[in-house]
Formats: structure tokens, C-alpha cells, sequence
């Protein structure tokens, strides 16, 4: 893995600037360094047992960042006016500076808390429907996404985009996938593909890092072809990048970007941040929810959308001095979670005989690892039978994916024949190599009994 932390080529984002305080991605003066027994008792309240290498999907939050969220629950509860009055935007100001410093961005007043990457589309894609809806863009115009975008995004998009007359381009990504360039390929053909009939395309929609199957994409570069191409604006979903790549926002250069918290930043669910560059000149971005905040500005609108719970976007700070108690703060975190993903992930191959989803560069803090074909893994339904097999009857908590043959040339094999199925493993700070081991002894265990996905018990 790269050591250059201002070319880091999952991104290419250089360390945030220190605005009028320590940006939290410099390195951090460490307080009171934390033990292995420490990380054991800050995640104690996981369900024992259980090989949770899943982090991807559901986050993690630490005991002592659930301590403090309980004390702001209690400050509510306790006196619920003078919470509001004088506690609530004060404390929701602090978390997105603290956003604002760790992200590298300008002004504060272009970080909105939100409550995840979903409630951000919404906000951005009602504009862009209305874009479409008032004439502003025209009806053969489009908006581009690769085919593996978050399942809820693309719904969003066919929600706002498609009855307001815009057309959608799905870019398929490359899997396996071998390098950025064949993914940058791709992508300019799905460009073209929205020029037919005199068009344009005015918005893209892209992933930071996919979720399934996950690869990190080359985002800078995707979005200076963007621009190269006058695509009007583009979002990045970033919905797993903050604590699991660096993130400077300046660099990237997306009009918007989201990322969640509560994913690999540590915080309860749920809470996350949407940067729009340049925020005071988008008049026309508003929260879904109307509150008596609205036309104020989106900061302010989504911090208040009505009585409901607002302790995980009051808890950053807490966050943050969870994570600097890591050597390296939380640039430490993603190294020892990067290399640690590698690592496990290569064992796996290995013992299956199989290969990577992608090369140790175009990953995170998870890792798409190829199943051996003999489990035969030839449909969605066959994935979800073995991830729920292996819940079941090895506690072993891991995402998996049926991928369909392609093209013979470039589909892989093992020794048995085509492979199709793999595993997504997440690697965070509570995860040992014991974990891994545990689903490499389950794969093999069940091709010694001689089963196939389609035979194996689920209940």
C-alpha cells in the first residue's frame, strides 16, 4: 500500500488544511493510547460468537461513543427546552466544523448532517428532477450512474428523474476488475451513449467506493471527464469512504458529496454528511421534510426536521477522541483496516484456490474474494442461501455475490471451472484473524461434505 499520504491512490486526497484549529487527519498527540483489552471492551457489546466480518453494512459504534450519545439523550430528556434553546444547534455547529476540518473544506455552511447517503440523494435529486420538470434540462438529457449504484439510490433516481422526463444511463462496471483505466473506459462509452439523439448528459451519479461488489473507483478522475464533457453536476456517493479512505473534498471536486458516519466513522446509526460546494448560490436545495427552518439554507434546514432523535450528529467530537487514541488517529485506523482486509483476503484466495475481485489498491477497509466454483453459486438466490447457511450454522456474519458470466475471456477460473460466487469482507479494529479463518474452515467443511449452494440448509 502506498506510504505518500498526498497521492494515496484510492482517492488522491492531500491532508486537510488547519483552519483555525488540528484538522483531525493530522497526526494526532495521543492522549491516552489505546490496548487490544481496551478495543475488547469497547465493542463488548457485540453478540459473542459471531465472526462479524461485515462492518460494511451496518457500521460499528464503540461503548464509549454510546456513552456519550446516551448522556445528550439524557440532557433532552432531562430538560428538553433548554436542550433545544441553547444545547441543540450549538452542538450540531461543533460536529460540522469538526466535519468541516476533517473533509478539507471551505466554510462550514457547506456541511449538512443528514441522516444517511439516501436522505442526501433525495435532497439532490428532487432539484435535479425539477430540472427536468421545468424545461431547464431537456427530455432526451440524462443522467449517467454505473449499474451497481446503492439499490435505494437508483430507486430515487427513477423516482425524481424518470417522470420528470429524464433519461438514465447505467454504466456496467468491470468484474473483476483489473485496473482504474478500464473503469475510466467504460465510463466515457456510457457518456457518449447519453449524447445519442442530440442530448446531454446533465448529471453523474458515482460511487466513491460500490458496495457490491466493492471496488474503489478512481472519483477524481471520473469527475475531471465529467467536467471535460460538461456534465452539469455530479454527486458522489461516498457512503463508505469517511474513516476507510482520506476524503478531501477540494480535491475530489464533486458539487456533492456524501459520506455516512456510522459506516466506518464510528458513530451511531444514523448520521451523515453531505458537502455541497459552493452551497450559497443553491437556492433551490432544500431537505425533504419541510420544517420551520426551511429557506434558510440546507445546514440549517436539516438541523431540525421536527422533534426526533439528534444525538448521533451531536457526537463527532466524542467520535474523534475515540479514534485519536489510535496511533496515527484515524489515517492509523485505515491503514491497519487496508492492510489487514489484504491480508485475510489473500489467505482466503489462497486456500480456495480463487483470486481477488480487484488489485490491493482498488480496495478499502473490504475486499470482494472469489468462492471456489464447486459451490456453485449461479444465482442471486444461491448467494443469499449461503450467506444465510453460514449465519445459521457457522455464526459467520459475511455479505455474499453471484456474478454472471460475462465473456469468456475475461470471466475467471479456478481448477473446477468458472467462478461466480464471492464473499465481501470488511476488516475494522475489533476484527481478529481468527474471524477469517472461521469462513475459510466453513467453505471447506462444506465442499468436504460435498454440497452445493442449492443443497445447503438454511433453518
Amino acid at each position: 500500500m502506498p506510504q505518500d499520504d498526498d497521492e494515496d491512490p484510492r482517492n488522491g486526497a492531500v491532508e486537510a488544511n488547519d483552519h483555525a484549529h488540528q484538522s483531525p487527519l493530522k497526526k494526532p498527540r495521543l492522549t491516552r493510547p489505546i490496548s487490544e483489552p481496551d478495543i475488547l471492551q469497547e465493542f463488548s457489546h457485540h453478540q459473542q460468537g459471531f465472526a462479524r466480518i461485515n462492518n460494511g453494512s451496518f457500521g460499528s459504534c464503540p461503548r464509549s461513543v454510546l456513552s456519550a450519545q446516551n448522556t445528550w439523550h439524557l440532557r433532552f430528556l432531562q430538560q428538553p427546552d433548554e436542550f433545544f434553546f441553547n444545547s441543540l444547534r450549538k452542538g450540531i455547529l461543533e460536529s460540522r466544523a469538526a466535519v468541516k476540518a476533517l473533509i478539507n473544506a471551505d466554510d462550514v455552511d457547506d456541511v449538512s448532517l443528514v441522516d444517511n447517503a439516501t436522505t442526501a440523494a433525495a435532497i439532490v435529486l428532487q432539484q435535479v428532477g425539477r430540472q427536468f420538470a421545468d424545461g431547464s434540462f431537456r427530455k432526451n438529457d440524462a443522467v449517467i450512474m454505473f449499474h451497481c449504484a446503492f439499490p435505494a439510490v437508483k430507486k430515487s433516481i427513477g423516482a425524481y428523474i424518470g417522470p420528470a422526463g429524464g433519461s438514465v444511463v447505467e454504466v456496467r462496471l468491470p468484474f473483476p476488475v483489473r485496473s482504474n483505466e478500464e473503469i475510466i473506459a467504460e465510463f466515457k462509452k456510457g457518456l457518449e451513449r447519453g449524447k445519442i439523439n442530440g442530448g446531454r448528459v446533465r448529471f453523474a451519479m458515482i460511487d466513491h467506493i460500490t458496495s457490491m461488489p466493492s471496488v474503489v473507483l478512481p472519483v477524481r478522475e471520473l469527475i475531471r471527464v465529467c467536467r471535460e464533457e460538461g456534465v452539469d453536476q455530479v454527486f458522489v456517493d461516498g457512503a463508505h469512504s469517511i474513516g476507510s479512505v482520506p476524503v478531501d473534498v477540494k480535491e475530489i471536486d464533486a458539487d456533492f458529496y456524501v459520506s455516512n458516519l456510522y459506516k466506518w466513522f464510528f458513530a451511531p446509526p444514523a448520521v451523515a454528511f453531505l458537502h455541497c460546494k459552493n452551497s450559497k448560490g443553491l437556492v433551490d436545495l432544500h431537505h425533504p421534510v419541510v420544517s420551520q427552518e426551511y429557506g434558510k439554507g440546507l445546514a440549517l434546514e436539516s438541523s431540525w426536521v421536527g422533534n426526533r432523535d439528534y444525538t448521533p450528529q451531536l457526537v463527532v467530537p466524542s467520535i474523534l477522541e475515540f479514534v485519536n487514541r489510535f496511533e496515527g488517529g484515524i489515517k492509523g485506523i485505515m491503514k491497519r483496516n487496508h492492510d489487514g482486509v489484504v491480508k485475510m483476503g489473500t489467505m482466503l484466495a489462497e486456500s480456495w484456490g480463487t483470486m481477488l475481485g480487484s488489485p490491493p489498491e482498488m480496495c478499502a477497509s473490504m475486499i470482494m474474494v472469489g468462492l471456489p466454483s464447486r459451490l456453485c453459486v449461479t444465482s442471486d438466490d444461491d448467494a443469499m442461501s449461503l450467506r444465510t447457511h453460514l449465519r445459521v450454522y457457522h455464526r459467520i456474519e459475511v455479505p455474499t455475490y453471484y456474478q454472471a458470466l460475462r465473456n469468456e475471456d475475461r470471466d475467471p477460473k479456478d481448477k473446477d471451472g468458472f467462478i461466480t460466487g464471492y464473499v465481501r469482507i470488511s476488516r475494522q479494529i475489533y476484527n481478529t484473524d481468527e474471524d477469517y479463518h472461521r469462513l475459510k474452515n466453513a467453505i471447506n467443511q462444506i465442499l468436504e461434505d460435498g454440497k452445493i449452494c442449492s443443497m445447503l440448509p438454511v433453518e
